[in-house]
């Protein structure tokens, strides 16, 4: 049996959508505000924090598993997972700590593009037969 490497940020990638979720589902009921975000600031970045989360993350890991699925060296595959990681908890810290630019975001933002762009060339590369090393 085959242990992806990749498993493993799908896996903490899935928990931290929970923790978004769940701080939104805190933030409304302390707010009262049952459906959308009842005009708080603070539930608005909380709500944008995750959506932001979902609009990113899918296409990160399904890059990340393709990587680890051709045959990229393992590396390479927890690299593109780690700096998914670390962006997306800089991301959602700067985001529901600061209704502004912030580092976290700024951090998150950088390193979830670096996984995309080099995500993307690995998937292209692959297309073509062309692999970072052996499994």
């Amino acid at each position: 049996m085959r242990i992806f490497a990749s498993s493993i940020y799908i896996g903490l990638a899935a928990l931290l959508l929970v923790v978004l979720s769940l701080r939104i589902i805190q933030l409304r009921y302390r707010y009262k505000a049952e459906i959308g975000d009842g005009g708080v600031p603070e539930l608005q970045r909380a709500i944008r924090a995750q959506a932001n989360f979902i609009e990113y993350v899918p296409i990160a890991l399904l890059l990340i598993l393709m990587a680890d699925l051709v045959g990229h060296q393992k590396w390479v595959v927890h690299l593109l997972g780690i700096l998914l990681l670390i962006g997306r908890l800089a991301h959602a810290y700067g985001f529901t700590t600061s209704p502004g630019i912030s580092l976290g975001r700024t951090v998150g933002v950088g390193l979830t593009t670096i996984v995309l762009v080099v995500g993307a060339a690995l998937a292209i590369a692959a297309f073509f037969g062309v692999r970072i090393g052996p499994v």
